[in-house]
């Protein structure tokens, strides 16, 4: 059985073999941390922020999009902080040579204590059966106790150093903890150092007069500075929020786990504008519906987890991630903050506007109060990849490789194959393939045996395949074969729209996430 580290190679091979993600640059030998996506990948990247843009704009009255550019006035992040503030902890190995993320090292420590306390949970499960009671067992095994007694110590010990932003107290921490570098195995540290995260440009047509910007590390300050316009344009009412889909870059100090963490990524982000006092209702609201749009999905509920900050931004008085369990644990896919009046109050003190809304309803101005939402693009595609991914045995000892991507996702709806290469059935594979184009993307290959075209569909994780045959000249139907269950039948061809537009709408999975939830918050 594979290993999850061989599980997640495997999976990261497959994204270059069936045209997913490629290595940015390859043919001159690569650029670290930076990826393209190929035919494949775009589809399915796309995929997924349509699925994120409807379902923020299309349910939601008083939400509305915009599209900010990537190249903001510098004073913009002075006023946002990321200027003075935007580091992160930095720690050398000297055998190595390697850098690391001090506060990576340490929560993967903690990780570890989590992982023997699981590993000890389920052990006496299957030991006690239906008998097991998980948190007695927690509470009077003396193993159990001493891993928590040590996770629980480490992890007050962690929270209260970046509270307090006591790089040495994090070395101190990785030193009592034995922490070694994966790569020398020694403890050979240097001191823990701040490390700014923004890539520095310059804008300008002569050097002496140019203006030194920087490439945004996030996009909403990009909502931010436009608040005014879109809520007097748009005649916005609090509550109200403003979604955008962009492009951040960010100068990792670690990048790593493929697209998981990269200089250049993308986000879909949302920033709900709501009044002082009512931030943490709003708060909860959002929690709550963001995970219901992950599990729509049905990738598997138990894959999911909220993470509470330990450590708050010094903009938030709420924060919380929803985590995804990934090949290399659970790891951040979404966070959703709830980001006060900070951003808005900092850019009318730095830019001299008045940045306040009027509310008719209690006569009063006021800086409104924000809760965003912010999804990386490429991280869910990682979790959608890895969560589909599937090796599976079958009859008479073959195998296969198959993506389980949920058909709304799916790069390609439907692919279109003539058994044979003559006899007129590919001019009637074409037919049929010409009809359905203009609702879904479909795909046609007449290369290879009926088998092996089943397999590269499966590998691309297309849901119907759809094969014409001598049969169908006289009889008008065509054989669909599903997926997942490799079933296979006998369809009529004036059907197939309707079964694929039933698999693949996204409206089921809009109603699983609105649900009875909606109550009258957004009247």
């Amino acid at each position: 059985m594979a290993t999850q580290e061989e599980t997640f190679k495997k999976i990261v091979a497959h994204c270059k073999e069936y045209g997913f993600v490629f290595p940015s640059s390859e043919i001159y030998d690569g650029l670290g941390a930076v990826y393209d996506y190929g035919q494949n990948g775009v589809e399915l990247k796309n995929n997924i922020k349509r699925y994120w843009w409807d379902s923020m704009t299309l349910l939601h009255e008083n939400i509305v999009g915009i599209d900010a550019a990537i190249f903001m006035h510098p004073t913009t992040w002075k006023a946002s902080g990321h200027v003075d503030a935007f580091n992160d902890p930095l720690i050398d190995n000297r055998d190595s040579k390697k850098r690391y993320r001090a506060d990576v090292l340490i929560e993967d420590q903690i990780a570890k204590y989590d992982e023997k306390i699981a590993k000890e949970v389920e052990k006496a499960r299957k030991r006690f059966g239906d008998s097991f009671d998980e948190e007695m067992f927690k509470a009077t095994n003396e193993r159990v106790k001493e891993h928590i007694a040590k996770r629980e110590a480490l992890h007050a010990r962690y929270s209260k150093a970046m509270n307090e932003n006591d790089l040495a107290e994090l070395k101190q921490i990785i030193l009592d903890e034995e922490i070694v570098c994966p790569i020398s195995g020694t403890r050979n540290w240097t001191d823990v150092r701040q490390f700014n995260l923004m890539f520095q440009t310059e804008m300008g047509s002569t050097a002496d007069g140019a203006m030194k910007i920087y490439l945004r590390p996030e996009t909403a300050q990009g909502i931010f500075v436009n608040f005014l316009n879109v809520q007097k344009t748009g005649r916005m009412k609090i509550p109200f929020g403003i979604a955008q889909i962009g492009k951040a870059f960010r100068n990792e100090i670690v990048a790593r786990q493929f697209v998981f963490r990269m200089r250049e990524f993308e986000q879909m982000e949302m920033q709900f504008f709501v009044r002082p006092g009512e931030e943490l209702k709003w708060f909860e609201h959002w929690k709550q519906f963001r995970l219901r749009w992950h599990k729509a999905l049905g990738l598997g509920d138990e894959k999911y987890r909220f993470h509470d900050h330990d450590k708050l931004a010094h903009y938030a008085n709420a924060a919380t991630d929803i985590e995804f369990l990934m090949p290399f644990g659970f790891k951040e896919v979404e966070g959703i903050h709830s980001r006060t009046n900070f951003d808005l109050s900092q850019h009318a003190k730095y830019s001299g506007k008045k940045i306040e809304y009027f509310d008719p309803e209690l006569n009063q101005s006021y800086t409104p109060y924000v809760i965003e939402t912010s999804i990386g693009v490429d991280r869910m595609f990682l979790s959608v990849m890895c969560s589909s991914y599937e090796e599976q045995q079958l009859e008479g000892g073959d195998t296969r490789v198959v993506l389980h991507l949920p058909p709304v996702l799916a790069p390609v709806k439907a692919c279109i194959m003539p058994l044979v290469k003559k006899d007129g059935l590919p001019e009637k594979a074409r037919e049929i393939m010409n009809e359905l184009k203009f609702d879904f993307k479909v795909a046609y290959d007449e290369k290879d045996s009926i088998g092996k075209r089943y397999r590269r569909q499966d590998a691309v994780g297309t849901p119907f395949c759809i094969t014409i045959d001598h049969d169908t000249l006289n009889d008008g139907c065509v054989t669909v074969r599903y997926r997942d269950t490799m079933t296979q039948d006998r369809v009529k061809i004036e059907d197939l729209h309707e079964i694929i537009r039933k698999a693949t709408d996204p409206k089921e999975l809009y109603r699983k996430i609105v649900g009875d939830s909606m109550e009258d918050t957004m009247e």
